[in-house]
């Protein structure tokens, strides 16, 4: 007897001050489909306040129209530059937060994790993660980076809950 794993609407997020990436797939861990992608632009002479509420409306925006079930988002990874580093932080809480706000459950994954369930190799540059996405939808155009990064993201997290689920593993959705 075949069991069917239930089918999630997933938003995964790429954080970024000056870029933040979003994509929406729907799945079930066998099959994938995207149904929206973009980048979230943020003008460089925004104060940094009026930008984390730009990301924060941007999001909230696609969240409310495309009514995602939860939202991934990359983890913080250990830059060089501190005040680099504090802004992606800042730029991220503001993503969770419009995800948290609309009732979403939030889950977070290394980049190690996402390169790894996409590509097959933790180390991948951005450039393999998009030639990836690419390949598993099949798009012809050449994506935005970090709106392929937030696909990424959105991927790794429902084949990993359908390996949980398969494995009735806690934390399943």
């Amino acid at each position: 007897m075949v069991h069917k794993l239930p089918v999630f609407r997933t938003i995964g997020i790429d954080p970024g001050s000056r870029f933040t990436g979003y994509g929406i797939v729907e799945g079930d861990g066998n099959r994938l489909r995207l149904l929206t992608n973009g980048t979230v632009r943020i003008p460089p002479q925004l104060p940094f306040p009026d930008r984390l509420k730009l990301i924060y409306e941007k999001l909230s925006c696609v969240i409310c129209d495309m009514q995602p079930d939860c939202m991934a988002v990359e983890d913080v990874f250990f830059a060089k530059n501190v005040k680099s580093a504090l802004k992606l932080g800042q730029a991220r809480g503001a993503a969770i937060l419009a995800g948290v706000n609309a009732g979403l459950t939030v889950y977070e994954y290394s980049a190690l994790q996402i390169k790894q369930a996409v590509v097959g190799y933790g180390r991948a540059g951005k450039d393999q993660v998009g030639e990836m996405i690419g390949c598993l939808f099949g798009l012809r155009e050449t994506l935005e980076p970090n709106a392929a990064d937030a696909l990424a993201v959105a991927v790794c997290h429902l084949n990993t809950q359908a390996s949980r689920a398969r494995w009735k593993l806690p934390g399943a959705l």
